[in-house]
């Protein structure tokens, strides 16, 4: 497993997960550095991973991209003309290479790229305001953005435009799909709402102790989320309760979350996560010892830096064949309101 965390500070840096030492009953895992370098001229808002590939999103209004087994850089794109707000890849089940890599913006608009090689296909404006967040279907046929417009919008990625668009009467910071694509998540402010997939129905909804900063889907219904609180909370979706928490998980707020699950065929413990703080530190908890009273990370990093995002991938070293990408060029037609 590799991480990469971005900052404030322009640095992208990158660290692989080692196993020290493997028994049935322990183990003793490190963060290796990959690599710490400045990439971009702003600081960076956002970063995802997905097998060898990762990438960063900045105020500088480009995307950086890099290469996670040889530890190296793979160039910039530079489609947007206003700071990036959310990078995430699509991965089609049956590769291990992402198809797809997303983009948003604070013009509103989202950019979609082949990434094999990276080529841009289409920009879709959106929002009337920034996109704050950006996540794909499992399918990779849709994905949903909400914006500072306070309106949560529907991408269909066959056809590449907007085919939903409704407003919510308030501005949510986060969206995400569950791990099955049936229910997503909405967090705005210190509330998450739960909703069905198929119409938008609210579920549940649930209110943290204070704002939430970063969401993250697990396995069983579980959603891990972090914030100004400094812990992380693992919660039932179904009953909208507390499954556990891991109370002062860091000494300041939580800006990312990344869960790793059984989902992964190349991961071997499927209860591990990963979390990032604004002081600079990553860790990596095994979720089974949150029963404790004050569980101990598995593996911690340093960066001495204020971080502002993480992402997570599985290192592959092979690059399969990639397939056709899943947008087609069609017609213009009216956007759905």
């Amino acid at each position: 497993m590799s991480l990469i965390a971005g900052s404030y500070e322009k640095f992208i840096w990158g660290f692989k997960l080692k196993t020290l030492k493997h028994e049935p009953s322990s183990q003793n895992l490190t963060l290796t550095p990959l690599f710490s370098y400045q990439s971009h001229l702003a600081h960076i808002t956002s970063a995802a991973a997905a097998g060898p590939a990762a990438a960063s999103g900045s105020a500088d209004d480009t995307i950086h991209l890099y290469d996670l087994p040889s530890a190296s850089s793979l160039g910039s794109l530079h489609q947007h003309t206003s700071s990036v707000t959310s990078v995430t890849f699509f991965t089609p089940p049956s590769l291990s290479f992402p198809r797809n890599l997303l983009s948003a913006s604070a013009d509103g608009s989202v950019c979609i790229f082949d990434t094999d090689p990276f080529v841009h296909l289409k920009t879709v404006l959106v929002h009337k305001k920034a996109v704050n967040d950006l996540s794909v279907h499992p399918s990779g046929k849709l994905a949903l953005t909400v914006g500072r417009d306070e309106c949560l919008a529907m991408l269909n990625l066959v056809r590449g435009r907007r085919s939903f668009y409704c407003r919510l009467g308030k501005e949510a910071s986060l969206v995400k799909f569950d791990l099955g694509g049936e229910r997503f998540f909405m967090v705005t402010e210190e509330k998450v709402g739960v909703h069905e997939a198929e119409d938008a129905k609210l579920v549940t909804e649930f209110e943290c102790q204070k704002r939430v900063l970063a969401a993250a889907p697990g396995e069983n219904g579980l959603l891990f989320t972090g914030g100004e609180d400094r812990s992380i909370t693992a919660w039932d979706v179904n009953s909208g309760k507390v499954a556990y928490c891991i109370d002062d998980a860091h000494s300041a707020r939580v800006k990312g979350i990344v869960v790793l699950t059984r989902n992964d065929s190349t991961v071997d413990d499927p209860y591990l996560l990963a979390s990032a703080s604004s002081d600079g530190v990553i860790r990596v908890w095994d979720v089974r010892m949150s029963m404790k009273e004050k569980p101990n990370p598995l593996a911690e990093a340093n960066t001495k830096s204020r971080l502002t995002c993480l992402a997570g991938s599985s290192l592959n070293l092979k690059r399969p064949q990639m397939g056709a990408s899943c947008l087609k060029e069609e017609p213009d037609a009216a956007e759905g309101e």
